[in-house]
C-alpha cells in the first residue's frame, strides 16, 4: 500500500503541472473503487480553478473555491501526470483534466477512491479524526511519550495508529524502529523518554530519505510523474528475513505484529 512518502512522493510530482490550473473536465471509465466516483463530480469542479494541491496522512486534496477532491491510492494505485489524449490502459479508471493534461488514477484492485467534500477538506469523516503529522512541529519526543503513556501495546502497533500518527504504515514503522535501535514488539509506554526522542528523529529520517529516493516500489507504485522509487533498495530490514543486518551482521528476524510483517535486528534492536 503507498505509505506516506508515495503520497508525498506524488503530491510534490502533480503539483507544478496542475496547480491554478482551470479543471476542464473529468472522464471516469471505471467508477466503482472503494467509494464510487461521485456521478455529479464533474459538475462540481469543471470551469474551477485548482488552489492547491497537498497532503494529508494518505491522502492527496485538491482545493478549489468550493470544496476539495480527495484521492486515495488504495493498495496498488497511483496518480500520474499524462497528456489528456493518451490512450488509457486496462487499469486507468479516471482522469481529471486540465485541458491538455491529465491526473489518471491507474488501480489495478480497486481499492483507492476520489470523493468531494465541499468547504473545509479537513472535516470530511475520513479526516476529521486522524493524528498529527510526522514531519509537523508537533511530533515531539515528549509528545509521543504521553501519547504512548499506559499503551500496552507493541510499539510498531502503537506507532502505526493513525488516530495518534498519521502516515508511518508498516514498511516504515519497521525501518524506523531498526534506526532507533528499539525491538518492535517492546511495549509502547514501557520505552524511556530518551529512546522516545530518538525514535521521533529515526521517523523523519526514515520518511524524508524515502521521500527524497521517490518512495518505494514493491509492485505497482509509480509517483505523479511516472518514475518508480527506489528506497526498497535502502531497507535496513524490511523484507529481509535471513539476510545479514547491515549493521553487525545478524540474520534479520521477521515476526507477526498486529497481523502485519514485522522486521528488526534481534543484536541491535533490544526491548
Amino acid at each position: 500500500m503507498p505509505e506516506l512518502p508515495e503520497v508525498e512522493t506524488t503530491c510534490r510530482g502533480i503539483r507544478p503541472a496542475i496547480d491554478g490550473r482551470i479543471m476542464t473536465g473529468v472522464r471516469v471509465r471505471n467508477g466503482r473503487l472503494r467509494v464510487p466516483v461521485p456521478a455529479d463530480l464533474g459538475e462540481r469542479v469543471t470551469g474551477a480553478p485548482l488552489q492547491a494541491v497537498r497532503r494529508r496522512a494518505k491522502y492527496l486534496l485538491l482545493d478549489f473555491p468550493a470544496g476539495s477532491v480527495i484521492v486515495h491510492l488504495g493498495m496498488s494505485g497511483s496518480l500520474r501526470v499524462v497528456a489528456a489524449d493518451q490512450p488509457p490502459g486496462a487499469h486507468d479508471h479516471v482522469d481529471l483534466l486540465f485541458g491538455d493534461c491529465a491526473l489518471r488514477l491507474r488501480d489495478p484492485r480497486r481499492f483507492g477512491l476520489i470523493v468531494w467534500q465541499p468547504g473545509d477538506a479537513l472535516a470530511h469523516p475520513l479526516l476529521a479524526r486522524l493524528g498529527i503529522e510526522p514531519l509537523g512541529d508537533e511530533f515531539t519526543g515528549p509528545w509521543l511519550h504521553r501519547a504512548f503513556k499506559g499503551v500496552r501495546a507493541p510499539i510498531k502497533q502503537a506507532l502505526m495508529d493513525g488516530h495518534r500518527l498519521v502516515g508511518v504504515g508498516n514498511i516504515y514503522a519497521s525501518e524506523s524502529l531498526f534506526r532507533a535501535r528499539i525491538h518492535p514488539l517492546a511495549p509502547a509506554g514501557s520505552v524511556g523518554p530518551r529512546r522516545l526522542a530518538r525514535l521521533v528523529e529515526a521517523v523523519r529520517e526514515t520518511l524524508l530519505a524515502a521521500i527524497a529516493a521517490g518512495g518505494s516500489t514493491l509492485r505497482d507504485f509509480v509517483g505523479g510523474d511516472g518514475r518508480k522509487g527506489y528506497f526498497q533498495q535502502e531497507y535496513f530490514v524490511y523484507g529481509r528475513e535471513g539476510l545479514p543486518c547491515r549493521v553487525c551482521g545478524t540474520a534479520v528476524q521477521r515476526v507477526v505484529c498486529g497481523q502485519r510483517s514485522t522486521f528488526f535486528c534481534p543484536r541491535c534492536q533490544r526491548m
